[in-house]
């Protein structure tokens, strides 16, 4: 202990205590204090200027006090003096995880969820931003949303991707038609029926966010078929504990090998946050490369990760429908599993033109658009 500053402050060897407005007091270590000095901080790019790195000495103050709901802090060995309001250092007292106006409650959804699925215009998305805030929350809440009336051009699925993101290119390139193919390099580029997944788990980080615009849709068959992941997962979680913590705990691998890309990756069936809440599912059958796990683990992995993927097709959870010409359906591709009845390919046309940005840039677009908001509130 050095010594007591003004208005209570009291001076450590490695920190100070500060009363703070609330009537509590917290303790705040000297390099957090430096290091996140608001003169730190440049005022145009809002980068971190300060180099605490290039410090020869370890940060140490000789006085503190506090004035005007601001502690000034002058530091050893420098004419430096931090400013720091005492509402900031709450934020900071407890040392929780800063406030993420993105983080925000997640709704899981069963298989009636068609009829109040989120529905947007294309038109009013791309005329304020009112609307493109409410898209964004959609996604965040319910992992998916149907977007209207977008031009029959292959710019519109361009165009309606970049209001929440860049289009992150995937081993298919920019954009990926799903149509039939002569040589398809995929089940989605045929007319079978496509079993439920998520995209791409063979890459190292599978795409964030997918779009899939339809282009025509008047074969017979090839219904859209949807299940929230998150749903299932949590319910999972309740009936079979054990087998849960499996399939969170256990590395699957998932490959992609044609003439022209060999795609390996590693992933999780059941996918966790910090708290231990579940964020997110990847799972794909046909992408599945042959388990490499010892024989005697698959003993247990095996009977969990069906039972997983048989609750996943369950009519409880499986929203089915017919995307139409001109719609555009948009999902969270870590969260929600989809799929495709089988289709008569001489019917008729079926086309879907998709593409995927990255779930980070949607949680970016949301705080950006709801910082205005508050601000004008």
């Amino acid at each position: 202990m050095l010594g007591t500053g003004e208005t209570g402050v009291l001076l450590k060897e490695r920190g100070m205590d500060v009363p703070l407005e609330t009537g509590e007091t917290a303790y705040f270590n000297y390099f957090w204090l430096r290091d996140n000095c608001p003169s730190s901080f440049d005022h145009e790019t809002r980068e971190r200027a300060f180099d605490i790195f290039a410090e020869v000495e370890a940060p140490r103050a000789v006085s503190a006090a506090i004035s005007g709901g601001v502690l000034e802090i002058a530091w050893a060995g420098t004419d430096h003096v931090t400013r720091m309001p005492l509402s900031l250092l709450a934020n900071y007292a407890k040392g929780e995880k800063r406030a993420d106006v993105a983080k925000v409650s997640r709704s899981p959804w069963f298989a009636d969820h068609y009829g109040r699925m989120a529905r947007f215009s294309y038109s009013r998305l791309t005329e304020g931003e009112t609307e493109l805030r409410n898209w964004a929350k959609a996604m965040l809440t319910d992992g998916i949303a149907l977007l209207t009336g977008l031009p029959d051009t292959d710019a519109a699925l361009l165009d309606t991707a970049s209001l929440i993101g860049h289009v992150r290119p995937s081993y298919f390139g920019q954009v990926f038609e799903v149509k039939t193919h002569i040589k398809p390099t995929n089940l989605a580029f045929t007319s079978k029926a496509l079993p439920l997944h998520t995209d791409l788990p063979d890459e190292d980080l599978a795409p964030g966010i997918q779009f899939l615009h339809c282009r025509a849709n008047t074969v017979e068959g090839g219904n859209s078929l949807f299940v929230d992941g998150l749903a299932v997962a949590e319910d999972f979680r309740l009936a079979f504990p054990e087998d849960f913590e499996l399939l969170v705990a256990t590395d699957v691998p998932y490959f992609c090998e044609h003439e022209r890309f060999d795609m390996r990756s590693r992933q999780r069936v059941i996918e966790l946050d910090e708290y231990g809440n579940i964020s997110g599912v990847t799972i794909s059958q046909h992408h599945a490369d042959m388990f490499d796990l010892p024989q005697q683990e698959l003993d247990r992995f095996y009977p969990a990760f069906c039972r997983f993927g048989q609750m996943m097709r369950r009519e409880k959870y499986m929203m089915q429908f017919r995307l139409k010409a001109g719609e555009c359906i948009v999902f969270d591709n870590h969260r929600i599993v989809h799929g495709r009845a089988e289709y008569s390919a001489n019917s008729g046309d079926r086309h879907l033109r998709g593409c995927y940005t990255d779930r980070g840039e949607l949680r970016s677009i949301y705080r950006v658009l709801e910082g205005k908001k508050e601000r004008m509130e």
